[in-house]
C-alpha cells in the first residue's frame, strides 16, 4: 500500500465522523442556513426587492419569494452577467457556469467564493466515506480519470466563464494532480468523439484505478478501449480498476452492460451534482440513497410533485417531508439562486439521516393521456425486463404516439441494445407488465382499451450518439431524456431505428 492510501484511511475516518455528526443535525443546520442566507443577501438588489430585511421566518420567505425557474430569475441574472455587483449575492460571482436549457438557450449560473467549497468538498466527502466504510483506499495510489468538459475558461464581462466540470477541474487538490487524467491538452479538446479517442490512447498504458463520468459516456469510452486493445474486458486493460464514480442518471439500466464490459463487479459511488450546487452524495455502500448536503450553503424546499402544477402547491421545509413521496426540489443557495426550481424530483428513502433518490425530472414525463409516467417508472420497467429476459441496454427513450397511422394511440419505446434479448417479444411484454404494475393510470388506459400496448423500436448501434451529435449535444454533461411528453426526441431518433 502506498503512502497516499495509508494516509487517506485515518483522514477518511475523521471526515466520516464529521459527516455523521452533521447529518444528525440536519433540521437545525437547515434553519441556520436559512437565516445565514437571508442575512447575507438582504442588501443585494434581489434582497431589497423582496424585503429580506423583514423576513424572520420561513413563512415570511414563502410569502415574499415565489418559486422560479431560470426564466423567472433571468432579469436578475442578466444584470449579474453584465458585470453589476450585489445583484443576487454580495459582490460579483467567482465564476459563471455555462449550461444549456431546453427553453432558455444558454444559461449562466453563478458560482461564488462561498459556494465553491460545496462543489469541491462533496465529491471528496463521497470518496472518503467510501474509504472509511470499506477500507479500500488502493485507488488513491493509481491513476484516476474524470470524463468531463473542457477546463478552458473564457471571459464574460470580467467574470471567468466555463462548464461546471471544467471550472471544478481548476480546484482539484494538488496532491491528486499527479494521479489525475487525462492531460490538460486532451481535456481541452472540444469535439467529443476526438476527445474520447485521445483519452483512450492516453490512458491505455497506465495503471487506471478510478473512473468517473456519466454512464452513457463512460460506456462509450469502455467500448473504445476494447476496440483499440482487442481485449475482452476493461479489467484486462486496467487490472487494478476498482471504483466507478458517476452522477446525472440512474445507473441501474446500464449495470448489466457495464458488468459485461468490465468483466467483473466493481464498487460504485453515486454523486448528485448540479450547476446550482452539489446536492447529495452516496455516503454508504450498505444504505440506499444519497445523503443530502444540508450543512453546505443550501436551504432546501420541497413541493409534492402531484401538486406542483396546481394553483397553490405546498412548499415544505426539510422537517416536513415524508418517506416515499415524489417532491420537486427547490434551492436557495449561497450563490444567489432563490426559490429556484432545477427541475428534478426526489424521494426520501431515509429521514435519519436524510437520504434521497433522484426519481426524475418534473419537465420530463409522459402524460399525453393523463397517465403522468415519470422517470423512476420507466427505469424500473426496463430494469425489470432486462432482469427477466436478458439483454443489455445502451440507451432508451419513451414518447407518446398520439396520432398513429392506424389503431389506438400507444407509448413508443426506443431502445438501443448492446445485446438484444433472446426473445424480444417476451421482453416487450415484460416491459408492458412492469409499466402497468408501476403506474395505475397506465394500467387503466391499457385495460380500458384507450391505449394499445406499447411498441418497441430498436435503435441501431451508436444511434443515440448519432442523434445527440445531430443536435450538437454529444458528450460533456449532455444526456438524452429518458422520456418526454412530445415527439421531438422520438422523431429525431427515427432515422436511426433499425428497419
Amino acid at each position: 500500500m502506498g503512502i497516499k492510501a495509508s494516509l487517506s484511511k485515518p483522514y477518511a475516518r475523521l471526515i466520516k465522523k464529521k459527516i455523521n455528526r452533521l447529518s444528525k443535525c440536519a433540521v437545525q443546520s437547515q434553519k441556520e442556513q436559512f437565516l445565514y442566507l437571508i442575512e447575507r443577501a438582504k442588501t443585494t438588489k434581489f434582497g431589497k426587492d423582496h424585503g429580506f430585511s423583514e423576513i424572520k421566518t420561513y413563512d415570511d420567505f414563502k410569502a415574499r419569494v415565489p418559486v422560479r425557474d431560470y426564466e423567472g430569475l433571468k432579469s436578475y441574472i442578466d444584470e449579474m452577467v453584465s458585470g453589476k455587483p450585489d445583484v443576487l449575492w454580495p459582490g460579483k460571482p467567482l465564476y459563471l457556469c455555462k449550461t444549456s436549457g431546453t427553453t432558455s438557450g444558454t444559461k449562466y449560473i453563478p458560482l461564488t467564493k462561498e459556494s465553491m467549497p460545496n462543489h469541491i468538498n462533496s465529491a471528496k466527502y463521497a470518496l472518503l466515506s467510501y474509504i472509511a466504510e470499506t477500507g479500500n483506499a488502493s485507488f488513491v495510489d493509481g491513476k484516476m480519470i474524470f470524463l468531463q468538459g473542457s477546463p478552458e475558461l473564457s471571459d464574460k464581462n470580467g467574470i471567468p466563464l466555463g462548464r461546471l466540470s471544467g471550472i471544478v477541474a481548476h480546484h482539484v487538490p494538488q496532491y491528486l494532480q499527479r494521479n489525475r487524467m487525462p492531460s490538460y491538452a486532451t481535456n481541452c479538446i472540444e469535439d467529443w468523439e476526438t476527445k474520447v479517442r485521445a483519452i483512450a490512447d492516453e490512458t491505455i498504458p497506465v495503471d487506471m484505478r478510478l473512473i468517473s463520468g456519466i454512464p452513457s459516456w463512460v460506456q462509450m469510452y469502455f467500448e473504445l478501449l476494447l476496440e483499440k486493445t482487442g481485449k475482452k474486458s476493461v479489467s484486462e486493460v486496467f487490472p487494478e480498476f476498482s471504483l466507478f464514480v458517476y452522477g446525472g442518471v440512474n445507473f441501474e439500466p446500464y449495470r448489466a452492460r457495464f458488468r459485461k464490459l468490465i468483466g467483473k463487479d466493481i464498487d460504485s459511488v453515486e454523486l448528485y451534482p448540479a450547476s446550482e450546487g452539489f446536492l447529495a452524495f452516496q455516503d454508504s455502500q450498505q444504505a440506499p440513497g444519497l445523503l443530502l448536503t444540508t450543512w453546505m450553503g443550501i436551504f432546501y424546499e420541497f413541493i409534492p410533485a402531484d401538486e406542483f402544477f396546481s394553483e397553490n402547491p405546498r412548499r415544505l421545509s426539510l422537517e416536513e417531508v415524508e418517506l416515499n413521496v415524489n417532491y420537486v426540489i427547490i434551492l436557495n443557495t449561497n450563490a444567489g439562486m432563490w426559490a429556484y426550481n432545477i427541475g428534478d424530483t426526489v424521494k426520501f428513502v431515509s429521514l435519519d439521516p436524510y437520504r434521497i433518490i433522484v426519481s426524475g425530472r418534473i419537465k420530463h414525463y409522459t402524460s399525453a393521456f393523463g397517465e403522468h409516467v415519470i422517470g423512476e417508472e420507466v427505469e424500473f420497467a426496463i430494469h425489470r425486463a432486462i432482469q427477466k429476459h436478458g439483454g443489455q441496454a445502451v440507451e432508451f427513450h419513451l414518447a407518446p404516439q398520439v396520432n398513429p397511422a392506424e389503431g389506438l394511440p400507444y407509448h413508443e419505446w426506443f431502445i438501443e441494445f448492446a445485446e438484444e434479448p433472446v426473445q424480444l417479444e417476451d421482453f416487450t411484454l415484460e416491459l408492458e407488465r412492469a409499466m402497468m404494475e408501476k403506474n395505475i393510470y397506465y394500467n387503466d388506459l391499457i385495460k380500458g382499451n384507450v391505449l394499445q400496448p406499447l411498441k418497441l423500436r430498436r435503435v441501431e448501434k451508436n444511434g443515440f450518439n448519432a442523434y445527440m451529435k445531430s443536435q450538437g449535444k454529444l458528450g460533456g454533461q449532455n444526456k438524452v431524456p429518458k422520456l418526454s411528453n412530445d415527439r421531438k426526441v422520438a422523431d429525431g431518433l427515427y432515422p436511426f431505428v433499425k428497419k
